[in-house]
């Protein structure tokens, strides 16, 4: 704000803008000090190490799939939660040690801002002083030329110490505005620190702005069970999946999530993505929303997805047979299955399958060679009815339902042929 000398001085509109910085630089202060209680290095430190713990053990006993697992493949599975612990131990202490300096930063800007604001209420003090004095009525009966030459001569050192005091209002809101942001990039170390303790495999490894760079390591398990046969027989499958989130979150402040990027892109996440933006604009709507956002969500669904994609291509590719082979469309969750003859069969993937115990499900039987084109209609409809009708254990197999299903075809192709040689007759 620019004062120039033509302009009135108006020392009251600036008393009021000082006591306005205070109030913000009093409510500011009110809360980093009510939050400095929580934020004590050691033991938030020490609930970090515990709470991770914790949710290892939550995580080994919410998959039962590790039961399934033989001793080496659990020695394994436990070495890498123990190196998960261990790297969280590290990243926890330097954000411990990162949020150290930021309060420390806070506290003595604050301390310069508020002297600032003390400063600049005694000077307009002194002014308001000054100005009563000369509007006395000693003054004002008393007036000759050399007074009027000290008035001008005082009005203009008054000009001067206003437009010094604009000069370090300025510097003040400049102040104001960087613990603003300091404590605006607490509280987002702080959530993403909550959101690494909940989600085993994630780290922070980039910051900027409103995007967030997280690794993401999610580790596959194998599907074993009385129903199931081994799935996967190779070793040479990786066992943990390597994947980067870049995340652009909400520049209101919030943790909520505006877009994301997978690096590499091998596994569908739009629908993610549109339901939590859906679940953003819900939350929005709540009367009291709950605290933790659309982030910790999406972050843990994308995890969800990768287990069970990775596990879906994994049996398509050990399944694949010279009579016919499988095609998994990430997009639609479904398998196609190219059988001899030019006949493709679609099934549809069950939520949670092969994880669950879910059947699944013919969705059409197509012909795609001309060779084909012989097959009727109906008979295609009788199949895939026939198909979803067939026992649990069979649907629960993608093989068993592959071969079942071509079984299906060929009954019902030769009574076609059949009845149709009857009718000729």
């Amino acid at each position: 704000m620019e004062i120039s000398s033509s302009e009135p001085l108006n020392p009251h509109a600036m008393r009021s803008r000082i006591s306005e910085l205070s109030e913000i630089h009093s409510s500011n202060q009110n809360e980093v000090e009510s939050e400095a209680l929580y934020s004590d290095s050691e033991k938030f430190l020490n609930d970090c190490i515990s709470h991770l713990e914790n949710k290892v053990k939550q995580i080994t006993e919410e998959y039962s799939d590790v039961g399934f697992l033989g001793i080496e493949d659990l020695d394994k599975y436990l070495a890498y939660l123990k190196e998960e612990l261990n790297q969280v131990e590290a990243e926890s202490a330097k954000i411990s040690n990162e949020i150290e300096d930021l309060s420390r930063n806070h506290i003595e800007e604050s301390n310069i801002l508020e002297h600032n604001l003390e400063g600049l209420k005694c000077a307009l003090d002194s002014i308001a002083s000054q100005e009563r004095v000369d509007e006395g009525p000693f003054f004002a009966s008393s007036m000759n030329d050399g007074h009027q030459s000290n008035l001008m001569d005082a009005n203009e050192e008054q000009k001067f110490e206003i437009l010094e005091l604009e000069s370090q209002i300025e510097k003040n809101n400049a102040i104001l505005k960087s613990l603003q942001n300091l404590d605006s990039t607490f509280k987002r170390l702080d959530a993403l620190e909550q959101i690494e303790d909940a989600l085993a495999g994630l780290k922070v490894i980039g910051f900027d702005g409103n995007c967030i760079r997280l690794s993401l390591q999610t580790y596959i398990p194998k599907v074993e069970g009385a129903l199931w046969q081994t799935i996967i027989d190779d070793t040479d499958e990786p066992s943990v999946m390597n994947h980067e989130l870049l995340l652009e979150i909400m520049d209101d402040g919030t943790m909520e999530v505006k877009n994301v990027e997978m690096f590499p892109n091998d596994v569908y996440i739009g629908d993610i993505l549109d339901a939590a933006k859906s679940f953003r604009q819900l939350s929005t709507n709540l009367v009291a929303p709950e605290r933790w956002s659309s982030l910790e969500w999406l972050v843990g669904k994308v995890q969800d997805r990768i287990i069970l994609s990775t596990l879906r291509r994994y049996i398509v590719k050990s399944r694949n047979k010279s009579r016919y082979c499988f095609e998994y469309i990430e997009k639609d969750e479904t398998i196609a299955a190219h059988m001899v003859g030019g006949i493709d069969a679609f099934i549809k993937v069950s939520q949670g399958w092969p994880l669950s115990k879910s059947p699944l499900k013919l969705l059409s039987v197509k012909s795609s060679d001309h060779h084909s084109g012989g097959i009727s209609l109906s008979l295609l409809c009788k199949v895939q009815e026939m198909a979803n009708s067939l026992d649990m254990n069979i649907r629960q197999s993608l093989s068993a339902f592959a071969d079942a299903v071509e079984k299906l075809l060929l009954e019902q192709m030769r009574l076609e042929l059949r009845s149709d040689d009857a009718s000729d007759m």
